[in-house]
């Protein structure tokens, strides 16, 4: 292999292991035998664990962060429960890497590290507000209930991951239906908020993740 092909390969594998098991738990030897070479070469092509593992998180940050695309076609509440049914995939098929990349792993304190958790937080943060029509500057009651969504939807996923409780389908929606809470809340608050959310949900059909909310609401209120 090329070396740029040999450095992918490593990754892949690296990565692959990370997901079935905490990257503490994952060895050199273990890495470089799942990849049919050597310990020395695993070394030649990376300074050391510390360095493997980044490229690794680096690999699944970006994975993660492009979960979030979505096409601005539709209602907001289906498109937002597209978005957490593949970041739900993500957390399934990569349990332990996505609690590393989130709890920092054995790389906690590295600047790569953050920046890495930073930037899938940032694109998402981007991809929401873009849904969302909002032009810059973002109003700062938008801003703080988007980021905390996003904050939500990460500690919602942690949570589940330690014994997966209760079902992933019935936490998508429920994710889904936070957004929608959290914004109801800041638009008490602020005119501007609650101006621009009535645009984002003027089409929102009855059938929908927020239309099942309201129901849900009314129901408990009666």
């Amino acid at each position: 292999m090329g070396v740029e092909e040999r450095r992918q390969q490593l990754i892949g594998v690296a990565l692959e292991l990370f997901s079935r098991r905490s990257p503490d738990e994952v060895s050199i030897d273990e890495i470089a035998s799942a990849a049919g070479i050597s310990r020395p070469l695993v070394y030649h092509y990376f300074p050391g664990k510390l360095s493997l593992y980044e490229a690794a998180l680096r690999r699944a940050a970006d994975d993660l962060a492009g979960r979030f695309v979505e096409p601005h076609e539709g209602p907001l509440g289906a498109r937002l429960l597209r978005v957490m049914r593949r970041f739900f995939d993500f957390v399934d098929q990569h349990g332990p890497g996505f609690s590393a990349l989130m709890r920092g792993g054995p790389a906690v304190g590295s600047s790569t590290t953050n920046a890495l958790i930073d930037a899938v937080r940032q694109a998402a943060y981007d991809q929401i507000v873009a849904h969302l029509g909002v032009e810059e500057p973002t109003p700062a009651r938008l801003e703080l209930v988007v980021r905390s969504w996003i904050s939500l939807a990460e500690s919602t996923a942690l949570i589940w991951l330690d014994g997966r409780r209760v079902p992933r389908a019935e936490l998508e929606v429920q994710l889904v239906h936070d957004f929608a809470a959290l914004a109801a809340v800041g638009a008490a608050h602020d005119e501007e908020l609650a101006t621009l959310m009535r645009r984002a949900l003027k089409d929102e059909p009855g059938d929908g993740p927020f239309g099942d909310l309201v129901a849900r609401l009314v129901l408990l209120a009666s």
